[in-house]
């Protein structure tokens, strides 16, 4: 068989993979499915090793790793159980708890890694409203969308931004510029909908319980603001030209070299999973994008009337795609076929990429881990639960954002 085919074959089957999550009989995840793809090429589709190791972004890779450094350092330092507790406070009124909630929530999945945001803050803020006998179920829906929309403000918020960020070679401060008003408006629309449609089921079920919590990391202030003063340093030194890659690795380094914490503890919070996900990924595409198929479809399509480049259609085909498929998955292969030159097409990506990470559970990690934080509570969150406060947020933030487009 003509090794372009071949090489066809093996992108379909590992992205079908990724977008079901596993496979019949197997234990693998999308990491694995991703990996055995990247694998695949070599070995099948006659993917070279330097060809392989060529197409691979490193100082993506280098960005992942090193903001999941700084991450584990403010994590073991107690600096996100110290937020959340002080969160968990803040109960004078539900709809002021639910935008504080929503506020910090954004704020910082825009600078930290979203993920852990959700891990933490979700198993407390339940446990916390479930003794206030108030229905926790909204605002955890609701901790999973700010932290979506929030990731999108800048282009370290999730592992796609920072993609896109070097794949598209977008300043920092451009892209915050550009991204603010757009999430701005997200949030509050976000905001309005969960209260206006929250509000008559406070209610606490009677079947709710609590279960475990996980673990806990003892508030140390001198390494906190250690975290925050670094943290604060690499984001003003993105403003300049030097390699946001070097820059952070130089943070992960410092925070390496600790007279408090192990190197194993440490890396031990890496998501190497992402990583490796993300590597694997990266050989997939590039080895599709050998073949000149993507472009092909991408031609074909705009013969068939429908323009991939068109703001509007690429970002409903973003949004959809991230839901099928997986955030990153759909990034990388959106990469490789759109117009990167247009000036609105990394925005878009990065924003519409984000924001449909709100419309159902599977859009993004995040859902998941906080709807499987809420399970360990005893406290169940449904796929219409989260789609009933989730689509009306998505829709309307991609209108949002889609009305921004036309007037910039």
């Amino acid at each position: 068989m003509d090794p372009a085919k071949i090489i066809l074959v093996i992108f379909i089957l590992t992205y079908i993979g990724i977008a079901f999550g596993h496979v019949p009989g197997l234990k693998l995840n999308r990491a694995g499915i991703a990996l055995l793809g990247a694998i695949g090429m070599m070995i099948f589709g006659g993917i070279k090793t330097a060809d392989a190791v060529s197409y691979v972004n490193w100082p993506t890779v280098s960005l992942l790793f090193g903001f999941f450094v700084i991450s584990a350092q403010l994590r073991l330092s107690g600096f996100y159980d110290k937020v959340a507790a002080s969160l968990a406070h803040q109960f004078a009124h539900p709809a002021r708890f639910l935008f504080i909630l929503m506020l910090v929530t954004g704020g910082l999945s825009a600078v930290l890694n979203h993920d852990i945001v959700c891990f933490v803050f979700a198993p407390v803020t339940g446990v916390a409203l479930l003794r206030k006998q108030i229905n926790p179920v909204p605002f955890l829906i609701a901790l999973a969308i700010s932290s979506n929309i929030g990731a999108a403000a800048t282009l370290i918020g999730n592992p796609q931004n920072m993609m896109i960020g070097q794949v598209a070679h977008v300043g920092f401060g451009r892209y915050l510029l550009w991204s603010c008003l757009p999430v701005g408006l997200a949030m509050i629309a976000a905001f309005g909908i969960i209260w206006l449609m929250s509000r008559n089921h406070l209610q606490v079920a009677s079947s709710v319980g609590t279960g475990a919590s996980p673990q806990n990391y003892a508030f140390n202030r001198r390494h906190t603001l250690k975290g925050i003063l670094i943290l604060g340093v690499v984001i003003g030194l993105f403003f300049t030209s030097l390699p946001k890659e070097v820059i952070v690795l130089a943070a992960a380094g410092i925070h390496l070299a600790s007279t408090k914490f192990r190197t194993e503890d440490l890396l031990g919070l890496v998501e190497w999973p992402i990583l490796v996900l993300f590597i694997g990924l990266f050989v997939v595409a590039g080895a599709f994008q050998s073949t000149g198929y993507g472009e092909e479809a991408v031609q074909w399509m705009t013969q068939g009337g429908f323009n991939l480049n068109a703001p509007g259609n690429l970002t409903l085909t973003t949004a959809i795609l991230s839901n099928l498929v997986g955030n990153s998955a759909a990034i990388m292969l959106l990469l490789k076929v759109v117009n990167l030159a247009a000036p609105a097409t990394p925005y878009i990506l990065a924003l519409a990429n984000s924001f449909g990470g709100s419309l159902i559970i599977i859009g993004s990690v995040s859902n998941i881990i906080v709807v499987q934080q809420a399970h360990d509570l005893g406290i169940k969150i449904s796929f219409w639960d989260f789609a009933r406060l989730g689509i009306p947020v998505t829709v309307a933030a991609l209108a949002g954002l889609l009305i921004w487009v036309a007037l910039v």
